[in-house]
């Protein structure tokens, strides 16, 4: 691989809630599972940087409804950070989660360059907020309000950032792919499981492709929840289900996208090793990125 590539570690877990009574979820020990399945050594990399894991808080922290908020804002900061200088040094960014909160400090790093879409691959919607959800009966998980927050929707602790200030994205500059939930769909342009079944993989790409000429996006972040794959082909994430993508449709999928030189950077998200005690899963995951970012090696990105 050429060496525009630079690994971003974010060992975090904060924006899930507990899968038990004090038991804090396992998607930190994402990062290390996949470049010790040999991620690093498949891509080449730059540079490898490897982020500190933040403590997880089981209750409620001050001024805030959302579950870690301020941790996570103190984290995704940091991320940001990480990011800006990546793409400052024209290096393209591969964060590994951790959560799906991760994508809010992936923004900032990107929006700190100048305008930037997002192309949200989930099997999920992320859109819970306060507009939708009883924020005083339960703390909110930041991995269920991802794609909510990055749009401007939610505590200021979490859409409101320095210099760039609020939204992160705007809702015309998001796709949203792989989502199998009916109810709460976000105003932004989406391609559901159930149509992915029906259109195929090539003609979303080739539709994915033309949204973005039309809205003129000629920088992008591809934010990747592993549970748009379908659960009988991943069943090691917080939340698995079908229909889903299998790996050779994300392969072809993220490889066409990478391939328009429009994508700054990825983050992958969710994939959660202790659901995988024998480790089954992170390879066919890390064979799935290597192969989907080859074209990164030959291909001439937009300044």
């Amino acid at each position: 691989m050429a060496a525009a590539i630079e690994l971003i570690a974010a060992p975090w877990n904060l924006g899930l809630r507990p899968p038990a009574p004090r038991r804090d979820p396992g998607t930190w020990r994402a990062p290390q599972a996949l470049l010790s399945a040999g991620l690093e050594a498949r891509l080449r990399p730059a540079r490898v940087t490897e982020l500190d894991r933040p403590p997880y808080e089981f209750d409620a922290q001050p001024a805030t409804r959302i579950r870690n908020g301020v941790t996570i804002r103190e984290h995704a900061l940091r991320l940001g950070e990480a990011v800006q200088a990546t793409l400052a040094a024209s290096r393209f960014a591969v964060v590994l989660g951790g959560d799906c909160s991760i994508l809010l400090g992936c923004l900032l790093g990107a929006r700190r360059h100048g305008r930037c879409g997002l192309v949200h691959l989930d099997g999920h919607n992320d859109f819970r907020h306060p507009g939708n959800h009883d924020a005083g009966s339960s703390l909110g998980s930041a991995a269920g309000m991802d794609l909510a927050l990055a749009t401007g929707r939610g505590e200021l602790l979490l859409t409101h950032w320095p210099v760039v200030g609020r939204p992160l994205v705007a809702d015309e500059d998001v796709i949203q792919i792989g989502d199998r939930e009916d109810e709460g769909a976000p105003p932004v342009t989406r391609f559901t499981a159930q149509e992915i079944q029906q259109i195929g993989i090539a003609d979303l790409g080739r539709q994915v492709i033309r949204r973005l000429e039309r809205r003129e996006l000629d920088r992008v972040w591809l934010h990747l929840d592993l549970d748009v794959l379908d659960e009988r082909v991943l069943p090691a994430v917080d939340s698995p289900g079908r229909p889903g993508l299998d790996f050779s449709q994300l392969t072809e999928l993220v490889s066409t996208l990478a391939s328009t030189g429009r994508v700054v950077g990825l983050d992958v998200a969710i994939y959660d090793p202790e659901l995988d005690p024998d480790g089954a899963y992170a390879p066919p995951i890390v064979d799935c990125l290597a192969s989907a970012l080859t074209p990164l090696a030959t291909v001439e990105r937009h300044p």
